[in-house]
């Protein structure tokens, strides 16, 4: 095992999380004040959620679902921040392997999951499997073989992503009834692109922040959700006992000892 299998393989999942979400053009640009959301267009729903979006300091993202042309399904939960902190787990699809993520300041914990170490790690994941057991690898989040993972972490990250994708709006951009999710009342926002069908559903009372984003057509089924506004991200951390050290780990032979 090497240290850029954790990497690349977190890239690639992180990458269709955000383009479901910025790749959407749903998000528009400038800002609208109005206070009265039904009497609100389209655009200014859409803009006032993307600004709702990008003032909050933390939130929970969850994504499930493939996001057609040959992509994997893949899962995804996580709470995080824009300290850089934060707690979930990824879920790669097709038995291909799951992890549970932890990052706390300067360092980053990640568990994964039989099928991980089978199908990510070809070259000694049984043997690294063996070593580690019921525990979670641990590393400095400055460390390069770990970077995609801190950035994942990272809001700051994650709301860059979504500012510098907010202008691509190609399609017709129209605004639904008001309806609910859930407990919630929301504005349901629909755009047509390419044969796909996206719905962005943005909270009709209090701030409009986006709830859900839902992608369906041309091979597309994925849902994302955004909750847990400025919530607080769980502070606890592995123990010691339960950490196994990353470097110590990519330092050793394949063949347990």
């Amino acid at each position: 095992m090497t240290g850029p299998h954790l990497g690349t393989r977190a890239a690639a999942w992180t990458a269709a999380i955000v383009l479901s979400v910025t790749g959407s053009g749903v998000i528009g640009s400038g800002v609208a004040h109005a206070e009265d959301i039904d009497n609100l267009t389209a655009q200014q729903i859409a803009d006032r959620s993307r600004d709702a979006l990008l003032s909050t300091h933390s939130l929970h993202l969850s994504t499930s679902g493939d996001l057609g042309r040959g992509s994997t399904p893949m899962s995804l939960e996580l709470t995080l921040d824009r300290d850089g902190n934060c707690n979930g787990s990824v879920d790669l699809g097709n038995s291909q392997g799951s992890a549970l993520i932890v990052k706390r300041g300067d360092d980053i914990w990640i568990k994964p999951d039989a099928d991980f170490w089978e199908n990510q790690v070809p070259n000694g994941g049984s043997a690294f499997a063996a070593i580690v057991g019921d525990r979670y690898l641990k590393g400095s989040a400055d460390d390069p073989r770990l970077s995609a993972l801190t950035k994942t972490c990272d809001l700051n990250t994650f709301q860059k992503l979504v500012s510098d994708n907010a202008n691509n709006n190609t399609g017709t951009l129209n605004k639904g009834a008001k309806t609910t999710l859930g407990k919630e009342s929301v504005i349901p926002l629909t755009r047509m692109r390419d044969n796909t069908t996206l719905v962005l559903d943005v909270a009709a009372t209090g701030k409009p922040y986006p709830l859900r984003l839902t992608v369906q057509g041309d091979g597309a089924d994925a849902v994302v959700g955004f909750s847990a506004f400025d919530e607080p991200v769980p502070r606890t951390t592995p123990s010691p006992d339960d950490s196994f050290d990353v470097s110590a780990l990519l330092s050793r032979s394949t063949s347990p000892v």
